[in-house]
């Protein structure tokens, strides 16, 4: 059975409240609109996308961030990856897919999508996660949110 193998992140920008009125930052999570490639139906995503031949995981999700939605300032979080398997048949070949997200932090609101895409938001958490297509995507927001409450973020990678 064939395998591929695929890097992202989930992005996230925080905006600012005034923290004298007991306000902590608000959250705001990107999300991509896929066209329906492989079925009929779109879907609701995370940037992502193959890892490319001597590529390193953090060198992909870079790239495809950059490629996907023009963002190249960004810090990925440490201590942040998980990976998620799922099946999906393409042209009659049952492929056995392996995706690696990491968290990342940006300050820029402007995304530019690449024609790949048909839309994209910036949304709150719980918005995020009702918009999100697939339990899977889902699952790893909720480990992501969870990660960024618990306060420990130190960013990797600057840029």
């Amino acid at each position: 059975m064939p395998v591929e193998r695929s890097a992202g992140a989930v992005i996230f920008r925080k905006e600012p409240f005034n923290t004298a009125q007991g306000k902590e930052d608000k959250i705001y999570y990107l999300l991509l609109h896929y066209p329906g490639f492989r079925g009929p139906k779109s879907h609701w995503d995370f940037p992502k996308g193959k890892i490319e031949k001597g590529e390193k995981l953090e060198e992909t999700v870079r790239r495809e961030i950059k490629e996907e939605t023009r963002i190249k300032d960004m810090a990925i979080i440490n201590g942040f990856k998980e990976t998620i398997k799922y099946f999906f048949k393409f042209e009659g070949n049952n492929i056995l897919k392996f995706v690696t997200f990491f968290l990342a932090e940006t300050k820029k609101k402007q995304v530019k999508i690449s024609p790949e895409h048909i839309g994209f938001k910036w949304l709150p958490y719980k918005e995020a996660e009702v918009q999100l297509t697939h339990e899977n995507a889902k699952e790893i927001l909720r480990k992501a949110n969870k990660f960024l409450l618990n306060g420990k973020i130190t960013p990797r990678l600057t840029k």
